[in-house]
């Protein structure tokens, strides 16, 4: 059974509930470690806050086939990491906040792994146990800044630059040849769509690679890279990643105040 957590408002608190089956529960406890299902409430209604608050970021740049060839590179020996700050980090409805003075900015729709448990150096056979479900970013990247030369981490750390959400669902087969449909639409047109079938490095071989160079903290999320299809975001745009089993991550895009 597929579940959705979703980190919300409720009575004046921040609150976890696990949708099942369109019901919804809050939840009592720590979904990293020991919890159970408190009250039912309504399904609707509530503010929907970004589900996890991360450590940190980790993205994997050009790990898509169809996207290295879109950008004219080729294919990387290895993973190309570089972190997003938690500060970054924005949730569902919340808007993208262009920069003065960076030019083009565009959106990259990615499928994202939450961690569920402190991995260090953890093997790819047993990476999966490691992983508590699947969730929705945008990693915004300022790309003139990043054509420049400027470093992926200035180009994409941005406030506001990581929207995540709408959920973390658990029970996906996010390993399955088929994949995992991924796409971006902004203001109603689809700009990108692939799947994680499109992965260059697995997600197992992800959680091991990554493990052996830091520690991954629970709620920390590693954003796998993004297909191809990537555009540039405009002041009152309305910008969605979809991933298959996830739902829906909309945000606006607004100037700098």
């Amino acid at each position: 059974m597929i579940e959705r957590i979703f980190r919300i408002e409720y009575a004046g608190q921040l609150r976890y509930a696990i949708e099942r089956d369109g019901k919804w529960r809050l939840v009592e406890g720590d979904i990293f470690s020991d919890h159970a299902d408190g009250e039912e409430i309504p399904s609707s209604g509530h503010r929907l806050l970004a589900p996890v608050s991360p450590s940190k970021i980790v993205c994997v740049g050009l790990n898509y086939k169809d996207h290295a060839a879109e950008q004219n590179k080729p294919l990387p020996p290895e993973p190309l990491l570089f972190i997003k700050p938690s500060t970054s980090v924005i949730g569902p409805g919340e808007a993208i906040v262009l920069p003065d003075g960076v030019g083009r900015v565009d959106h990259e729709a990615e499928m994202a792994i939450v961690i569920g448990r402190r991995a260090t150096r953890v093997s790819e056979a047993r990476a999966l146990d490691y992983v508590l479900g699947v969730t929705c970013v945008n990693d915004v990247t300022a790309r003139e800044l990043q054509n420049k030369g400027a470093g992926y981490t200035r180009a994409k750390g941005f406030d506001t630059f990581a929207p995540v959400g709408p959920c973390i669902a658990v029970g996906l087969d996010y390993t399955a040849p088929a994949g995992l449909k991924v796409e971006g639409v902004v203001n109603g047109t689809v700009r990108q769509s692939s799947s994680t079938r499109e992965l260059i490095f697995s997600i197992p071989m992800l959680v091991a690679y990554i493990s052996t160079n830091m520690t991954l903290l629970p709620g920390d999320i590693i954003s796998t890279g993004t297909p191809s299809g990537i555009g540039p975001l405009s002041p009152g745009d309305t910008v969605t990643v979809t991933v298959e089993g996830v739902g829906d991550l909309t945000n606006t895009v607004r100037t700098q105040p």
